[in-house]
């Protein structure tokens, strides 16, 4: 009798272990879609439209300021904000949220 009481003491502990492990592996599976997975899309977003950038766009800056493009390099673009033809002020590529290319006529 004491033997049998022993044995499913230790199934039920293997059990509790295993579903232990299956909630771990679920909420693992369930970060990584609600978490990690949107970040790695807007990542790409935001790389596609750094890599897009050319002169003459038109484009929003994260402090909000809207400017045009007039100098691209490596990692840093020159844009143009106003009407003033002195105000240029270099900044990352990665500083740009919004990009609006020219009409083409």
């Amino acid at each position: 009798m004491n033997q049998l009481l022993f044995l499913t003491a230790e199934a039920s502990t293997t059990m509790s272990w295993t579903w232990m492990i299956g909630y771990i592996i679920i909420l693992g599976g369930l970060f990584y879609f609600m978490a990690i997975r949107p970040q790695k899309k807007q990542q790409k977003a935001l790389d596609a439209l750094v890599s897009s950038l050319e002169t003459g766009d038109s484009v929003l800056t994260t402090s909000g300021f809207y400017g045009v493009i007039i100098d691209v390099m490596d990692d840093i673009v020159i844009v143009e904000f106003g009407n003033n033809k002195n105000c240029r002020i270099p900044m990352k590529k990665t500083a740009i949220v919004e990009v609006e290319k020219p009409e083409q006529k």
